[in-house]
């Protein structure tokens, strides 16, 4: 059994990010293994959690995944840890918009069973903070919530004042954080700056989050509350062995029998190079042991300083990140650029997702990409961000023509034209249009998805790196 807590909070900015990485990197520091684990498609906040423990972050959106993969994902990477700490989304009760609590906090901690620790910004109240805590703890009994961590708290008096109110509700108040600029970490458009673009000052902001923990949490109490977690969760999840007992619900919803996706690789071991630094930081920790189960060797290559692919590519995977914010220094790598393009344009296998759609665009305000797409890329004030839910209208290097999938889009650019003559995804939900390209083996779109979901999308792209040419 694997001891967890879930930290929540009523709303987002409430510190539930200083918290669970404080946690994480104190707890780290005696000794414990500890694993980390993010509710919903956030990829920066994982990026602090492995600095904190040093073991891969990893997201649990039982709305990419579905519900039944949620503890199989979380036992996988809890596998041989002693402490499981799971960092919740937004306030605890929100979810998928007019979905009720499907990927909420609350949601995931009921599935896993765990104890929650609500974490409260008390900076602008005193016993009110009692009556916030009761309608949490009642809205819905079966998400136990174990205690309170009280976050950017001004002085002992208004401590005391916390604290004297939430023994009248019988809450246990398990920390006390008063607020310091040295935990402090940038933010931009798309939120936090990642670690891999900041990564010395992030060393001293986890170790600052750390102390902060240390000095205000009861660690003892914490542990024996993740402790009481009961029993196991249930089987874990393998790359190897991807599919749930059911089979995914997009390979469900698309017609293929659970294990379709489990065939020996055509051909060798291709090498699969997947874009890296700063520049590409977001991907699922779940997709490159994907990609090796299904036989390839993962490489990582950074399109901002290597000028050539790695020896033997097969096929490159490039995933979402802040290309926006590097391309001077993309464009100038005119060697990589061109390589990139005559590896596509001959026929390769190339996965490109957000990020990497900008990055094979003509240009990216205004700045010369690969050009692999006849489209070009800006930035905009307009944010676009949400889940969805989207069919593949062509075939493709990940899925073939009807394949249901879904996804999530996060980013303040736009890409004229949205699409190419063989769109990558019609969207039907929220709102229906046709997004992204299909082109030979390229497959790029806005769009993010989880390949836990659909594990026959790694299978398929391994095979097309093996066996080039048309489907």
């Amino acid at each position: 059994m694997v001891a967890r807590l879930v930290i929540a909070a009523p709303a987002s900015g409430s510190g539930k990010t200083t918290v669970a990485t404080g946690l994480m990197a104190a707890f780290a520091a005696t000794g414990l293994k500890v694993s980390p684990h993010k509710v919903g498609p956030d990829y920066i906040d994982p990026g602090y959690h492995a600095l904190a423990t040093g073991r891969p972050g990893r997201n649990l959106d039982a709305y990419l995944c579905g519900t039944e993969l949620m503890a199989p994902l979380f036992a996988h990477g809890a596998a041989g840890c002693d402490l499981a700490v799971v960092e919740g989304v937004m306030g605890m009760f929100d979810g998928a918009s007019g979905a009720g609590e499907l990927a909420s906090t609350a949601q995931l901690a009921k599935v896993l069973r765990a104890p929650v620790v609500l974490v409260v910004d008390a900076s602008s109240q005193s016993r009110s903070v009692a009556a916030l805590v009761h309608g949490f703890v009642s809205f819905d009994p079966e998400v136990r919530i174990g205690g309170v961590i009280l976050n950017k708290v001004a002085t002992d008096r208004h401590e005391l004042l916390l604290r004297q109110a939430l023994e009248e509700v019988g809450m246990p108040v398990l920390g006390v954080v008063r607020r310091r600029a040295a935990v402090a970490t940038p933010s931009r458009h798309l939120g936090l700056v990642p670690v891999a673009e900041r990564t010395a000052d992030a060393v001293g902001s986890v170790a600052a989050m750390a102390e902060l923990v240390r000095e205000g949490c009861d660690l003892e109490a914490l542990l024996a509350l993740a402790r009481s977690a009961p029993g196991p969760v249930g089987p874990a999840w393998s790359p190897q062995s991807p599919q749930s007992p059911g089979g995914s619900p997009a390979a469900v919803a698309a017609g293929r029998p659970p294990g379709s996706g489990e065939r020996p690789v055509a051909g060798g071991r291709p090498v699969v190079a997947v874009a890296g630094g700063p520049a590409f930081t977001f991907s699922y920790a779940e997709h490159p042991e994907l990609l090796a189960a299904c036989g390839a060797e993962v490489v990582t290559f950074d399109p901002l300083r290597d000028e050539r692919l790695p020896e033997g590519t097969a096929g490159i995977v490039i995933g979402g990140g802040f290309p926006e914010v590097y391309a001077p220094e993309l464009s100038a790598n005119k060697e990589l650029r061109a390589e990139v393009a005559a590896f596509a344009l001959a026929g390769g296998a190339v996965a490109a997702e957000c990020a990497g759609l900008l990055y094979l665009a003509r240009s990216l305000d205004g700045l010369p990409m690969c050009g692999v797409l006849e489209a070009d890329a800006r930035m905009e004030k307009r944010l676009t961000l949400g889940y969805r839910e989207a069919v593949a209208l062509t075939d493709s290097c990940l899925a073939p023509a009807g394949t249901r999938m879904r996804g999530h889009e996060f980013h303040r650019t736009v890409i004229e034209p949205g699409a190419g003559p063989a769109p990558a995804w019609g969207m039907h939900r929220p709102e229906r249009r046709v997004e992204g390209f299909v082109r030979q083996g390229v497959h790029a779109s806005y769009l993010h998805t989880h390949w836990a979901a659909e594990p026959g999308v790694a299978r398929r792209f391994v095979d097309r790196c093996a066996r080039p040419g048309p489907w």
